[in-house]
């Protein structure tokens, strides 16, 4: 078996929707607590973040709607896709979410899922989300930007 680097990192999955949807004010790495087939599925990459939020029940910290599809070979003791997981974050981290959360009304959303050598990690962010009109600025600089980058490589290619 090929060694891994220690500090290799391999994305498993990104939620896109999500820097469309919400403002992220605070970004955190945290662990994920798996079993057994759950691993091998994410290996293959076969898994999904959409729709997916984290909450503070209890003093931990859980996501709630992340899909990891059943692993192929996998026998009849396979998870369930979408089974609660728990978060390892510090106590400190957790305290500090929650009461931001609490307070102002944030959420705390999964930004993305990758490999840190061989340990899955989950990238979190406490969100505020955007409205109507933050989205359609957003949408106009993205496609003003575009025209720039296409104009300028207009410019090169006529040299």
């Amino acid at each position: 078996m090929a060694a891994i680097k220690k500090g290799a990192v391999k994305m498993i999955c990104d939620n896109r929707k999500a820097r469309h949807e919400y403002h992220f004010l605070e970004i955190f790495e945290a662990g994920i607590e798996l079993r057994g087939t759950e691993v091998k599925s994410l290996r293959a990459g076969r898994a999904n973040l959409q729709d997916a939020h984290c909450r503070v029940e209890n003093g931990e910290m859980f996501i709630h709607n992340m899909h990891i599809s059943p692993y192929e070979m996998g026998n009849r003791y396979n998870h369930q896709p979408k089974r609660p997981r728990r978060l390892l974050l510090h106590k400190a981290e957790i305290r500090r979410i929650y009461a931001r959360v609490r307070e102002k009304g944030l959420t705390v959303i999964p930004v993305r899922m990758y490999f840190s050598g061989q340990r899955a990690k989950l990238e979190i962010a406490l969100s505020q989300g955007k409205k109507l009109y933050d989205k359609r600025e957003d949408m106009i600089a993205k496609t003003e930007k575009r025209e720039v980058e296409r104009h300028l490589k207009m410019m090169n290619n006529e040299r």
